[in-house]
């Protein structure tokens, strides 16, 4: 028999199945939106928003990447001010979090092994290869404000996805995060930033990472739409088997690994430059023994400035070429001070070269552009004073630095590495190198434009209604930017891509072919043009001879 209390039963039973069977059931919860997710830290949520690291591999609706990092930025700062939680064990975030006094009078290591958990490291212990350091400065600075500070010291493994990559990185190419790890250092939500002593994480790595440039980074939030890594305010150091980063702030870090040239281009480069470099010498050494000769047999070439400058050009160029072949060849093996003297000698001809290429384009501006009132006395050997003088001064502030040292070339940007003697500190290489080159560089094409134009304004008045291009002009435009050294100017081409780098590598080793026959055209031509050969030797001795 059924009763009014039953029959309320099977009732409300009847009303659960029929809303169990509603015609649109809830969708799936998908924790790669970083939605479900989002401010709970529970182990279920840590675990199944830890499978976004594997799964988000490509960019579609199924991962929102900014969500997720941010789920994880926010972590640190719910350990530290929301939870009394002091260790984080699982397979993708292991974190350390322990209240340390600001009375702190030491500096404070710890060890990042990737297997364990990060922990303090005593004073007398072992410093592990992998670790933190946080100046005492770091405590120092918030005295006054609090007695004690809760730290977290995490290890992140991000995995092979998206995930913490941005836009810097490409994965197609090779491009990683070393091991896929980050390390994060928090103090909850209160920023730290411009510490006055930076502190230190050591990530370590085997001997060499063939044909990849190691950059330290930290996770910026605010770059573009998902966030990105930047570099400000973080310095690289790198050493035999690790590399030390230097930030003055606390947040996510890395070390980021990209490619750079592969190894058979590297290699192809290599003895594209060394073949030109040695038929450079070569005919380098034509242009001085011909010269030599000349003397002989011409008695102009001994009073003559224009052949002397040439040849001193052509000597600085040969010991350039030779010293840049030795030192490719032994690359930063010997002792410090043969590296120091081999950087320093090599930095020397490079800025002899340099000069030597300014002082053609100085002498052309005499002889062409300005002509009048331009007798100087003892004129080429104050030219020799300015193209040897000079860049021994700058190699002996330089040195006086101890500037000199092994330093791996790098393309921050895209080029290739090599472990040299040469500079081993920036600031001075981009002062006394790049600068030293952009000054004679810019001068030297400013000369070589204005002389361009007088040719081929003067060649077109004398043609008079004659059309056609002026091929002799075009030759000797080309001729003259030999000698002032217009074919190192591609070198500011060479991000555009690897065709610009071959472009620049083959022309600027044949530098001094260039110049051999520019020498042999100008001093033996042809009978129909002696006069005129003799009309703008005269007109060089009559300028520049005293």
């Amino acid at each position: 028999m059924v009763t009014p209390r039953s029959f309320r039963v099977l009732h409300f039973l009847l009303l659960l199945l029929l809303a169990s069977g509603e015609k649109y059931p809830e969708k799936p919860r998908n924790a790669c939106l970083g939605v479900v997710n989002s401010g709970q830290y529970d182990s279920f949520s840590l675990n199944s928003t830890a499978t976004c690291f594997t799964m988000c591999r490509r960019k579609d609706d199924s991962c929102n990447l900014k969500n997720l990092q941010r789920y994880w930025l926010d972590y640190e700062t719910h350990l530290v001010e929301n939870t009394s939680i002091e260790i984080v064990n699982t397979s993708f975030v292991k974190t350390l979090v322990h209240n340390f006094s600001t009375d702190t009078s030491d500096d404070l290591y710890f060890s990042l092994t990737p297997s364990q958990i990060p922990r303090q490291v005593m004073e007398n212990e072992n410093k592990p290869p992998d670790r933190v350091l946080l100046p005492r400065s770091f405590f120092e600075s918030l005295r006054g404000k609090r007695s004690s500070v809760r730290l977290a010291v995490t290890i992140l493994d991000v995995g092979l996805g998206n995930l913490f990559k941005g836009p810097r990185l490409s994965l197609e190419d090779g491009s990683s995060v070393l091991n896929n790890r980050l390390v994060g250092l928090s103090v909850g939500s209160t920023p730290v930033t411009g510490l006055a002593k930076p502190l230190e994480i050591t990530f370590s790595h085997q001997h060499y990472l063939p044909n990849m440039t190691l950059s330290c980074v930290f996770w910026d939030a605010t770059k573009g739409p998902t966030g990105d890594w930047a570099f400000k305010g973080c310095s690289t150091e790198h050493r035999d088997r690790s590399t030390v980063c230097r930030c003055d702030h606390l947040t996510f870090f890395a070390l980021l690994l990209r490619p750079i040239l592969d190894e058979a281009t590297v290699q192809v480069l290599t003895r594209i430059s060394q073949a030109g470099c040695g038929a450079s010498m070569l005919f380098l050494a034509f242009t001085i023994a011909l010269y030599t000769v000349l003397r002989f047999f011409r008695q102009r070439f001994k009073s003559e400035d224009t052949p002397k400058i040439h040849v001193a050009l052509s000597v600085s160029l040969f010991l350039l070429n030779l010293s840049f072949l030795i030192t490719v060849v032994n690359g930063s093996q010997g002792s410090n001070a043969a590296c120091w003297a081999r950087g320093a000698v090599f930095h020397y001809f490079l800025l002899c070269t340099f000069t030597w290429m300014g002082l053609e384009a100085f002498h052309l501006y005499l002889l062409v552009i300005k002509v009048f009132n331009t007798y100087f006395g003892h004129y080429f050997l104050k030219l020799s004073l300015v193209g040897w003088g000079l860049p021994a001064l700058v190699v002996i502030g330089t040195g006086s630095t101890n500037s000199y040292g092994r330093y791996t070339i790098q393309n921050e940007e895209n080029r290739t590495t090599l472990e040299l003697c040469w500079f081993r500190e920036t600031t001075a290489l981009y002062v006394t190198v790049h600068g030293y080159f952009l000054i004679t560089f810019l001068f030297s094409a400013m000369v070589l434009g204005l002389v361009a134009w007088k040719i081929f304004t003067l060649s077109s008045i004398t043609a008079g209604k004659e059309q056609g291009l002026n091929w002799k002009g075009v030759l000797t435009v080309l001729g003259l930017s030999s000698l002032m050294g217009m074919t190192w100017g591609l070198a500011i081409l060479t991000p555009l891509g690897l065709f610009t780098i071959y472009i620049f590598a083959v022309l600027n080793s044949l530098q001094g072919i260039f110049i051999f026959g520019w020498f042999a055209l100008l001093y033996f031509p042809s009978q129909s043009a002696s006069s005129s050969a003799t009309t703008q030797a005269d007109q060089t001795h009559s300028v520049s001879h005293g």
